[in-house]
């Protein structure tokens, strides 16, 4: 007979590991597999040189801070992601109180979070953004300057060989963060396993099939050899990265129908020169271009993986139809069905803006990019960078009742109406924002669980069931408590 388990996780990256996390501590007893594709778990998206490994806060990124057709800055998609992050944040320092999680240097470091503006336009911009955001409980902290002394200070980088003439302003968050999502997901996937759960690698998931008493036949195929195998699970979490949208078409839900995905390829430029790395210590966010996506907003960043520091910058957007990077070249083409080719269709013809500037992307030379560098890092020498290939993400196309399809910048929990399997569809803000995620999936598929639970997981996350922004001296002390065991600035 097929082995019969409680759960099963297709994908060894960091929303399976937060997934599979916050079930053990919720049922110790369950049997729970993580099955991965590749040798290792987080070589995809969780990768730390597939992503920026910022910590998603809303407090540097100006994409989640609009400005209104009146002029006014919308901060409500910024204070939604910062209380995202913070949930994160409770979960992780619960972890390492615990001592589920070790020194958090392993996976976490201070890096301040600055956004960089040049142009009359995008100062004002910037200035009304500070006064819109700056007594938030939540971005309680944030500077403000436009004096080239003070810039220069918080990033010495960003100011010599500049026009002295040129409009220029910038906000400082210290309490920014770095995070090496890889080492943070097989710290996790390490605890889940000595805690009693399973990891099976280099087993490819090749179907789902939904069986009679409502659990799943999951069929997969060993990489190595070719060696069939099954398992039958209660419950299915596909956290595949780009590859979830696919296999959650293997499975037959109604749900997932409507539903298509655009890939988007990227790159960075790196330098691990020690006198230029000396020189920033920040995550210093710019302006998108027109038509970019959000993942595409350029930025100067400090990176600190394997006890490291570098600088990355970018990253330099591209088109590849594979939806992971060690994905097929057809990936895009095996995922039109007849219920997403209309929206797919639709949104490449609404949204010539992105088409643009992906050709301008992809047609850049190597100087194009350093002088795209240089608008951050005017004096960047190209002898300093080499260049780096990201990660593949695959932005959400769903239908629309209106629009008939639109393209979603963000993530997306596509789940069975009886929540026997649910996956994980989208990008950006994606890591930061694992834990909230994953508690939005654990009520959504243990609805006759989650009232039990909640005294376990308002352990685990103190703001559980409310906000930490709902009163300012509640944030304040999360903020700081957080702040304290994570060994970050507050």
């Amino acid at each position: 007979m097929t082995e019969r388990i409680d759960v099963a996780l297709i994908g060894g990256g960091i929303m399976s590991a937060t997934l599979g996390t916050l079930l053990q501590q919720l049922e110790p007893e369950w049997d729970i597999r993580i099955y991965e594709r590749l040798s290792d778990v987080a070589l995809e998206s969780s990768n730390p040189w597939n992503n920026a490994g910022t910590g998603h806060a809303a407090l540097c990124e100006l994409n989640y801070t609009p400005e209104r057709p009146d002029g006014t800055i919308d901060i409500a998609n910024a204070v939604k992601v910062n209380e995202q992050f913070q949930v994160s944040r409770q979960f992780w320092s619960y972890l390492v109180g615990e001592g589920l999680l070790p020194e958090p240097k392993a996976f976490l470091n201070s890096t301040p979070h600055m956004s960089f503006v040049w142009g009359e336009a995008n100062v004002e911009y910037l200035r009304k953004r500070f006064e819109a955001l700056k007594d938030h409980p939540l971005f309680a902290g944030m500077e403000y300057s436009e004096d080239v002394a003070q810039i220069r200070a918080w990033a010495p980088l960003l100011i010599p060989g500049r026009a002295k003439d040129q409009p220029i302003a910038a906000t400082f968050m210290a309490a920014g963060t770095d995070v090496d999502f890889g080492a943070l997901t097989r710290l996790l996937v390490d605890g889940l396993v000595a805690n009693g759960a399973s990891l099976h690698l280099e087993h490819r998931v090749t179907g789902l099939k939904k069986l009679k008493d409502d659990a799943w036949r999951v069929s997969m195929r060993h990489e190595v050899g070719g060696t069939p195998t099954e398992v039958e699970a209660r419950f299915v979490f596909v956290g595949a990265g780009g590859h979830a949208l696919p296999l959650l078409q293997k499975s037959g839900i109604p749900e997932i129908r409507g539903f298509g995905g655009f890939p988007i390829s990227g790159e960075w430029l790196r330098s691990d020169n020690p006198e230029v790395v000396a020189r920033h210590l920040a995550k210093v966010y710019g302006k998108a271009s027109v038509g970019a996506p959000p993942m595409s907003v350029p930025h100067l960043d400090t990176r600190v993986v394997d006890g490291e520091t570098s600088l990355l910058f970018g990253p330099y957007a591209g088109f590849s139809p594979k939806f992971l990077k060690t994905g097929s070249w057809l990936d895009l083409f095996a995922s039109i069905r007849w219920h997403n080719i209309v929206p797919m269709l639709q949104v490449g013809l609404r949204n010539f803006d992105l088409v643009k500037y992906l050709l301008g992307e992809l047609t850049a030379s190597r100087e194009d990019r350093l002088n795209a560098l240089r608008d951050f890092y005017p004096k960047a020498d190209g002898r300093d960078w080499y260049k780096m290939v990201a990660g593949q993400r695959v932005q959400v196309i769903k239908r629309d009742p209106e629009k008939g399809g639109v393209l979603q910048f963000g993530t997306e929990v596509v789940a069975s109406a009886d929540g026997t399997i649910a996956g994980l569809l989208g990008a950006s803000p994606g890591a930061s924002t694992a834990a909230p995620i994953m508690l939005e999936l654990i009520a959504r598929c243990f609805p006759d669980r989650v009232q039990g639970w909640a005294p376990a997981l308002s352990r685990m996350i103190p703001s559980y069931g409310g906000k930490v922004s709902d009163d300012p001296d509640v944030a304040d002390r999360i903020l700081g408590e957080t702040a304290a065991t994570l060994a970050i600035a507050r």
